[in-house]
């Protein structure tokens, strides 16, 4: 399971390392900060971080709002707006971009720790509703999001061995031997999941690249049998020879 990968684009060095520290406390994954727009863009591109912190004002011509348009416009990640700029047209000029949050400096630790996870899960938060409860809360095109001691973090497919259904919710077991609880349904997750997936029981979901050994009424995943449901026993034989 792999945290957040949070990029931090501000011109004052002592400022941005004191910000990145924060965040690693907090448990985010924190590339090295850029004091400019071209630098801050290759990171973007490279690097590929969930949420982006931007200072305002930065080195050279360009503005962390020029960054904030170029991730509006190719990348869509949540942004948080960093700046000492109070005046109303600055704020006019950023509030267009419609950033997860604004923070003027200084700002509080507490503030910066709500204002990220708040934009977050906002941002990854696919709306749960009565009429829609197969849909898990958070999910991304290669993750599922999960809370961890209050900090959201990914947790791959690759890294999934198996998942168990339990009434509405969904029991993510990994490869290294954690579990993680989502609310939706087996055929929920199973609209998410690669083709190495597989439904080998009414409640269970099996990752076949983590198959130890099978049988017609066992399948063993890294040590834990999983009972196998006669209807899918075909199934599961022919995705194991055509792995």
């Amino acid at each position: 399971m792999k945290p957040f990968k949070v990029l931090v684009v501000e011109d004052e060095f002592v400022v941005a390392m004191h910000l990145c520290s924060q965040l690693e406390e907090f448990g985010y994954d924190v590339l090295p900060s850029h004091t400019n727009y071209n630098t801050a863009l290759e990171s973007l591109i490279h690097n590929k971080p969930d949420i982006a912190l931007l200072d305002i004002k930065l080195e050279g011509e360009k503005s962390g709002i020029d960054l904030a348009c170029y991730i509006t416009e190719r990348i869509n990640i949540p942004f948080i707006f960093l700046t000492s700029l109070t005046d109303k047209r600055t704020f006019k000029q950023a509030k267009t971009l419609k950033p997860s949050a604004y923070l003027v400096k200084p700002f509080r630790r507490d503030d910066l720790f709500t204002s990220i996870e708040l934009a977050l899960f906002n941002f990854y938060d696919t709306i749960e509703t009565e009429n829609e409860p197969d849909q898990p809360a958070l999910v991304e095109k290669d993750a599922f999001i999960v809370r961890v001691n209050n900090l959201f973090s990914k947790v791959k497919f690759s890294e999934i061995a198996f998942a168990k259904s339990d009434h509405v919710y969904i029991e993510l077991h990994t490869i290294d031997g954690q579990k993680h609880l989502i609310r939706s349904t087996v055929d929920g997750i199973l609209k998410k999941l690669p083709i190495n997936f597989c439904r080998v029981h009414r409640s269970y979901v099996i990752n076949l690249t983590s198959v130890d050994t099978f049988s017609r009424q066992i399948v063993k995943v890294l040590g834990t049998d999983i009972p196998v449901g006669r209807s899918f026993a075909s199934e599961l034989k022919l995705k194991l020879r055509n792995l």
